[in-house]
């Protein structure tokens, strides 16, 4: 019983869960990492290009912003191992999703010829 009683206490830290701070902090980062690039569209400050590099911009800072304040992955030494899955996993992804687009691409340009 001790046993499960000492993993408890091992997850009961504030920093494994988030507190309700961390996460207005950031739920207010995400509204302001939205909000920005739908002004610049909607009030047309900036051309097309420039909108475009935003709104990519603001997204990928949106995702480091999910990544640590919802998801709490970070590189301490309590959440080192859950941070590298999740990157393994990442790549995974993106190297099956780019390998099949790529695949699908090349297939299509040779039945065109």
């Amino acid at each position: 019983m001790s046993a499960q009683t000492d993993l408890h206490a091992d997850h009961s830290h504030e920093t494994d869960h988030g507190s309700v701070k961390s996460y207005l902090v950031g739920f207010a980062l995400s509204v302001i990492l939205t909000a920005i690039p739908f002004w610049a569209v909607m009030t047309a400050q900036f051309d097309k290009a420039t909108n475009i590099w935003l709104m990519v911009t603001m997204a990928i800072v949106q995702v480091v912003v999910h990544l640590k304040y919802f998801l709490h992955l970070n590189f301490s030494e309590q959440g080192r191992a859950n941070t590298f899955a999740f990157l393994f996993t990442a790549l995974i992804i993106v190297m099956v999703v780019g390998l099949s687009i790529w695949i699908i691409y090349a297939s299509n340009a040779m039945m065109m010829h």
